[in-house]
């Protein structure tokens, strides 16, 4: 298994105003599975990302990674925790300007403990042919792709997509969300991908579906789709 929360909690205090950001979740994210945490904007979702991955720490509850307690654990062990262990992709490319293609994925597999070889992986992302380009020389696809390719070059273990698609368009998000199906299957690295648009849920092991804080519904796709078949919306 590889991340379990329970009763989890994340109040933000701003005055006299408290904001109930996570009521007490209960969650087990297993393994190689392909996880899509689905709510509007508001819903937790984001926040729910943040402190399984350590980005953040909860009020109260308890999440473990494998027999590591990660509610335990100080920022600089939980700094160390996610270098070791996990990738991230965000809505921006977060790409340094100056360098190609193959070094900002070289900057990934330098931080790795057991990393993979950037070029294969930017072949498995198909820029095998864009590899010496600068990020203003490729397309918001492509860049997001080397983005995913940077996160993956590490050899994370668990890999937290949020909204990789929320500034492309729908033909060049299916592209981006193929690499990461591809990924899953390959590599077999658990994916957790954050969004709003409900079509996505489609390809995932499992829908999380959020709502003000609270998880309002687990749905298994006993029959999942591809990328390419996702309607959009």
């Amino acid at each position: 298994m590889s991340i379990i929360l329970k009763n989890v909690t994340k109040t933000y205090k701003s005055r006299e105003v408290e904001t109930h950001a996570l009521k007490g979740i209960s969650l087990e994210i297993k393994e190689g599975e392909f996880i899509v945490i689905l709510g509007p904007s508001g819903s937790g979702k984001s926040t729910l990302l943040n402190v399984i991955s350590g980005l953040d720490t909860p009020t109260s509850g308890v999440i473990k990674f494998k027999d590591l307690v990660l509610t335990d654990l100080s920022e600089d062990k939980l700094t160390e925790f996610r270098r070791n262990h996990l990738g991230f992709v965000f809505q921006q490319y977060n790409l340094l300007q100056n360098l190609t293609a193959l070094e900002n994925v070289l900057m990934g597999s330098d931080i790795g403990k057991d990393p993979l070889d950037p070029e294969e992986i930017l072949k498995k992302v198909g820029l095998e042919n864009q590899m010496h380009k600068y990020p203003y020389q490729l397309s918001g696809g492509e860049q997001q792709r080397v983005s995913v390719a940077r996160s993956v070059a590490k050899n994370p273990e668990i890999l937290f997509c949020d909204e990789p698609t929320g500034s492309l368009d729908e033909a060049t998000s299916k592209q981006v969300l193929e690499v990461i199906e591809r990924l899953n299957k390959e590599l077999n690295a658990t994916m957790v991908v954050i969004t709003h648009n409900p079509g996505i849920g489609a390809m995932a092991d499992r829908i999380i579906k959020m709502n003000s804080g609270n998880i309002e519904e687990i749905i298994i796709n006993k029959e999942k789709i591809s990328a390419s078949q996702i309607k959009w919306g």
